[in-house]
């Protein structure tokens, strides 16, 4: 894997559980789980999308 083997998980996966608490854990999974979906999404929805281009006038080009 990444270099993290089981006991390091399990370590981590306890430290998790004592600073948030049991409780908090299934709604911070559901954020995470909504937050990689929404960036996901964004990412392939700019993939499909035309570029467009923006013409910016030059403030120095005005006509006097």
């Amino acid at each position: 894997m990444f270099g993290i083997g089981m006991p390091e998980l399990i370590i981590i996966l306890v430290i998790i559980l004592i600073i948030f608490g049991a409780g908090k854990l299934p709604e911070i999974g559901a954020g995470m789980g909504k937050a990689i979906k929404n960036f996901k999404k964004a990412t392939t929805d700019e993939e499909k999308k035309p570029s467009e281009k923006i013409e910016r006038k030059n403030p120095d080009d005005s006509e006097s």
